[in-house]
């Protein structure tokens, strides 16, 4: 398990380490990469240096990222004014839907959950052409809009969430409606307690897919400048000598909120495979 541990966090350990290089020392060690799509010339070297710890330690990267390109602050609140509201807006959506599939008992509930899970089982491509069609429809292209109501209404939280409150026992709810309580006192004094590390999960996982997107924003904002981080991230090799420290903190929020909320997320994804 160490071994497989080390594997998967070598990334980035040397790209936190790369972030402290020169542009001279980045340029020297990855200038191959820029000659991939070229013929090779005889005895052209094509392999990365991948060296583990930098020749001489600066902050340069970080000074030209946060200081000397306004851009990617711009894209950083961007993401940060795309993602919040996703995660808001999935989590209160799914939260209520999730109640209803769960405790609540009317016709169909069972055949219209497993109709509403089915939509997960699309790829973005297929529903891609219908959301387009109705953001243009509704003249939310090119508006942070056509990205986030979309996500908003996702199948995805509200399967994620129902899972936790099939495991709560139905005995607290009938104690709850003997007393006089009704559903919304229900939800929010006992349902949303007994589920916050169902939230906890939800939100890290609904961060990182969210942070990372790059589809919808490329289709949906013409805009280059309504674009998120993870837009700029994919278009940063031309700027090969701020890579590192770029990416370091484009991960860096995703990180932080891992390691916050890291017990609550294992026993979250725990039980969320648990059927009551």
């Amino acid at each position: 398990m160490g071994i497989v541990a080390a594997v998967f966090l070598f990334p980035i350990v040397i790209t936190f380490t790369n972030s402290f290089m020169t542009d001279q020392e980045i340029n020297m060690n990855y200038e191959p990469i820029g000659q991939m799509n070229e013929a090779p010339a005889g005895g052209k070297n094509l392999f990365v240096n991948l060296k583990l710890l930098p020749d001489q330690v600066t902050m340069e990267q970080y000074g030209k990222v946060l200081v000397g390109s306004p851009r990617y602050l711009t894209m950083f609140w961007n993401s940060v004014f795309l993602v919040v509201p996703i995660i808001a807006g999935q989590t209160f959506v799914a939260a209520l839907a999730a109640y209803a599939f769960s405790k609540l008992q009317f016709r169909g509930r069972d055949r219209l959950f497993l109709i509403y899970v089915l939509t997960m089982l699309m790829p973005f491509q297929v529903t891609l052409v219908p959301n387009y069609i109705m953001a243009d429809k509704l003249g939310l292209l090119n508006s942070p809009n056509a990205v986030i109501w979309p996500a908003i209404f996702s199948a995805f939280g509200v399967f994620m969430l129902r899972q936790f409150m099939l495991v709560i026992p139905s005995a607290y709810t009938e104690a709850a409606k003997m007393d006089g309580a009704g559903h919304l006192r229900i939800f929010f004094t006992i349902i949303v307690p007994m589920v916050k590390p169902g939230f906890s999960a939800l939100v890290i996982l609904l961060f990182v897919d969210y942070w990372n997107m790059v589809e919808q924003p490329l289709i949906f904002l013409d805009d280059p400048f309504r674009q998120p981080l993870s837009v700029y991230l994919s278009r940063i090799n031309a700027e090969r000598g701020i890579t590192f420290a770029a990416s370091m903190l484009y991960m860096t929020p995703m990180v932080l909120l891992f390691l916050y909320a890291e017990t609550y997320f294992i026993k979250g994804i725990q039980l969320s495979g648990i059927k009551g």
